[in-house]
């Protein structure tokens, strides 16, 4: 019966790596294509920017997929790391969606300091919460 078992064991890790490498390959269909960026057109000596009396306003957009191995862990994380609020509540946006097993994460801002803020302390508290959830294992259905 070892063998058995050992036999049936592989086969589950082999099922859990597929829908892992499934996940992500979903994630990276998903993620937003390149944009190329309009050319430098200065004005008569100085910066187009400049000449209106405004500086350069852009957009930055960061967007990141965890892939978790069920769709209720992706949940259970999604409602650990969705109640904190931004700091910075008009400077970052933060949406978080659960696609399958995939928890998708999208950030928008101008500040690319303040984005850069926003994405290392949301990755604190999601490791946070992958070690929590490894630590108490797979969820019990309900």
């Amino acid at each position: 019966m070892p063998a058995a078992a050992a036999a049936a064991a592989a086969g589950r890790k082999v099922r859990t790596m597929t829908a892992r490498v499934a996940a992500a390959a979903a994630c990276a269909a998903r993620r937003p294509r390149p944009v190329s960026r309009p050319q430098h057109v200065p004005g008569p000596g100085r910066d187009a920017a400049e000449a209106a009396g405004r500086p350069e306003s852009r957009i930055h957009v960061f967007a990141l997929c965890v892939p978790f191995p069920s769709r209720l862990e992706a949940e259970i994380a999604c409602g650990s790391l969705a109640p904190d609020a931004e700091p910075h509540r008009g400077a970052v946006e933060k949406q978080l969606t659960v696609s399958g097993s995939v928890l998708d994460i999208r950030w928008r801002a101008e500040d690319p300091r303040l984005l850069r803020i926003s994405i290392i302390s949301f990755l604190d508290q999601l490791s946070l919460v992958m070690r929590t959830m490894w630590r108490f294992g797979p969820p019990v259905s309900r």
